[in-house]
């Protein structure tokens, strides 16, 4: 007798789509409560659908290289805080603290020989 239960879920062409258009913004669990499914059966969509996998990653990727052009293109005008936060995170750049120098001690010397004379 045949095993009984749910049908398996798939996801359409257009779906598949959606899916590419929707990485660029969203999570996997976000898109799974988008197409109104749990998180696992989109991981389970996506181990039997490969290009189900492959759409996500390229929505990513192609997110991140737009955002990158943006990013570079400030760089390229001199926005500072751009070209700091590329440095960090693409050329492992770090801002050093500045060495602590020790100051030698100062020594003040106040001596009562003479009275002091007021102005008059």
């Amino acid at each position: 007798m045949a095993k009984m239960g749910r049908p398996v879920k798939t996801l359409s062409e257009a779906q598949v789509q959606k899916v590419r258009d929707l990485s660029a913004r969203l999570t996997k669990k976000q898109i799974s409560d988008y197409f109104g499914i749990s998180h696992v059966t989109f991981l389970e969509i996506e181990k039997r659908q490969p290009e189900v996998a492959e759409a996500y990653r390229k929505g990513k990727v192609e997110q991140i290289d737009e955002v990158v052009g943006h990013l570079l293109d400030q760089c390229r005008k001199g926005n500072i805080t751009g070209i700091i936060f590329y440095l960090k995170t693409q050329a492992q750049w770090r801002e050093e603290e500045a060495e602590a120098k020790e100051i030698p001690a100062l020594q003040v010397v106040v001596s009562n020989d003479e009275p002091h004379k007021a102005a008059v």
